[in-house]
């Protein structure tokens, strides 16, 4: 794991005890684009950063879920969370830059509000790539880039400033087949499959 890597560990590590409090906030600003992609879930799952367990009782019944994490205190809350829903989610620490699955191994990634703070987001969109079969289904919602006052000038003094999801992920190899932002235009969902 590189120090970059290290870093966002050690701060969601930090932050996993209060961070459900934020859930109200995230629900108003994604609104139901959780609800719907979370739904539209096939197969093996593998959702990317599954943080506190937020989108567990979004997945359609008979998914096989397995969710990773680079925080243990996030992972800690994921599997409380899943406890209380009676989902059998596998839950396991783990890097989005070098997922430890075979290839092909999933029908379904998931990956929600976390993409713009994995290090290297291309890599990671490569890695997700390589675990999904052959036109296998990604779902994203995440950050956009702010374009307008005084957000703006926010976005400029980020060390590493936002792409937009689905950019990303076609640079990746992935055809997108959907996309659209939620409320306040603040976060893009994506709906695209892996290329042959």
């Amino acid at each position: 794991m590189d120090e970059r890597t290290e870093q966002v560990r050690r701060r969601y590590d930090r932050m996993s005890g209060g961070y459900d409090r934020g859930e109200s906030f995230q629900r108003f600003v994604v609104g139901g684009a959780r609800s719907r992609l979370c739904g539209r879930a096939e197969g093996r799952v593998l959702e990317v950063a599954v943080g506190t367990g937020q989108n567990l009782g979004y997945y359609p019944p008979g998914v096989e879920i397995t969710g990773v994490d680079l925080s243990p205190g996030m992972l800690a809350r994921a599997r409380a969370r899943a406890a209380g829903l009676g989902s059998r989610a596998e839950l396991a620490e783990g890097d989005a830059h070098d997922l430890a699955f075979g290839d092909g191994s999933f029908d379904t990634v998931v990956c929600t509000m976390a993409l713009c703070e994995i290090p290297d987001q291309r890599r990671a969109l490569a890695e997700m790539r390589r675990v999904l079969r052959p036109g296998g289904l990604l779902l994203l919602i995440d950050h956009i880039e702010y374009t307008r006052w005084p957000f703006r000038l926010r976005e400029a003094r980020r060390e590493r400033p936002r792409r937009l999801p689905r950019a990303v992920a076609a640079e990746a190899g992935f055809e997108v087949r959907e996309h659209g932002r939620t409320m306040l235009g603040f976060v893009e969902h994506v709906v695209a499959r892996r290329r042959g």
